[in-house]
């Protein structure tokens, strides 16, 4: 298991004039993301720079993690104050599922948005002959970090779809970037990474050799339900992928702690939808981010500065 990274970058500092306001002096926004060849790390780098530039008296900084359990076990523990995560560990977290790595009900988390959807991408080598779930057994995949968001959506799919990591010739649990490696190595048939459409790991396999991207019926999304709901990859989301396959999506949520600032958390939610295109510009993902649903179905409360926000809006 991959030991946390270090605070993978820093996204200076102080907001000036026209920051709209509030938060106290000097204080500290740590944004939890995920690998750096993921989606999270991109669009949290430039979250941060949003924060330091907009709100007054805040210092940021971006961190990589293992992504979405992990995220929501250090912005409760607070070691951090907003973070991005998958809808089914949110629910997971807010239910208590020890399986998931909730032992008990997390009481301290809440959203702060519902953002994009992630996409199950299943991605083979073509020279491995994997077309179809039924065609991993015998393979060697990788399934994502150890307990990460991505590594629970392959425990559920195979579970529904009646397999289990037993099926397979060989199981590795490895972040997207070194999964990817091993694939270019001919040491691993494929990888299921759930990231938003377009993931640089992906693309930049996808450069590397011929890829096969592996259809997820739509009846595992119905036989696992909300929060996964059947979707397609677009033809052409990476090269060599002439026609959309269909998969699974699950929205990804902004979460924080109900021991942040009620105005921390009011000015956190209110300059990431004041923002938006800047997110767009590190990543084609944040285009599907909609302020008029991100406050509906969410697996955890909302927290108080946000619910401000959205009822200020006239979205709640």
């Amino acid at each position: 298991m991959r030991h946390l990274s270090r605070l993978a970058a820093s996204a200076v500092i102080a907001g000036l004039a026209f920051a709209p306001a509030s938060a106290s002096a000097q204080q500290f926004i740590n944004v939890l993301t995920g690998g750096t060849s993921g989606v999270y790390y991109p669009l949290g780098v430039a979250l941060a720079k949003v924060y330091g530039e907009n709100i007054d008296g805040v210092k940021t900084q971006v961190q990589s993690t293992k992504a979405s359990v992990e995220n929501i076990k250090l912005v409760t523990q607070g070691r951090g104050e907003i973070g991005f995560a998958l809808g089914d560990s949110v629910k997971a977290a807010a239910e208590g599922n020890a399986e998931a790595g909730f032992p008990e009900k997390v009481e301290k988390l809440r959203a702060i948005a519902a953002i994009y959807p992630n996409y199950v991408q299943i991605v083979a080598s073509k020279d491995s002959g994997i077309t179809d779930l039924e065609g991993l057994k015998g393979k060697a995949l990788s399934v994502g970090a150890p307990a990460s968001g991505t590594e629970l959506n392959a425990r559920a799919i195979f579970q529904a779809a009646g397999m289990s990591y037993d099926d397979l010739g060989k199981t590795e649990y490895l972040p997207f970037a070194e999964s990817v490696e091993l694939i270019k190595n001919r040491q691993l048939d494929a990888t299921l990474q759930s990231a938003g459409l377009g993931v640089s790991s992906i693309r930049d396999l996808a450069a590397s050799l011929p890829i096969t991207v592996v259809a997820v019926p739509a009846a595992i999304a119905e036989k696992l339900g909300a929060p996964f709901q059947a979707a397609e990859i677009p033809a052409g989301t990476y090269d060599g992928q002439d026609a959309a396959v269909p998969t699974l999506a699950i929205t990804n949520i902004l979460v924080t702690s109900s021991d942040v600032d009620e105005e921390l958390a009011y000015q956190m939610t209110k300059q990431l939808f004041e923002h938006l295109p800047d997110l767009v510009a590190a990543h084609n993902a944040a285009k599907a981010i909609d302020p008029k649903t991100a406050a509906k179905n969410l697996p955890v409360a909302l927290h108080p500065g946000a619910e401000r926000y959205y009822k200020e809006a006239g979205l709640l």
